[in-house]
């Protein structure tokens, strides 16, 4: 995904392999227990069955066919945009 034309606009590719190696060095692997076909799109059932293997609070996504799974399973489904006011209004009660 961030190899794609789009993102190289924005960024250049040193940028994206310290990035890829941060985040893999803070990662946790989940091994993928619930298989889940659910989605209106096939294709993103692999993130709901990770969500769900992984016990994720929160999917943050800007794909229309999982945001209209909100919420799923007791996972909250959010774009973006949400997800960061949310989290500013959690620190200002922290």
């Amino acid at each position: 995904m961030l190899s794609r034309d789009r993102f190289r606009r924005y960024v250049d590719s040193d940028v994206v392999r310290r990035f890829l190696f941060s985040l893999a060095r803070e990662s946790t692997w989940i091994e993928v227990t619930t298989r889940v076909e659910a989605c209106r799109d096939p294709k993103d059932d692999k993130f709901l069955s990770l969500a769900i293997s992984g016990h994720a609070t929160r999917i943050v996504t800007g794909d229309l066919d999982l945001l209209s799974m909100h919420p799923f399973r007791g996972i909250d489904i959010v774009n973006p945009r949400t997800f960061v006011d949310q989290a500013k209004r959690q620190d200002v009660h922290e």
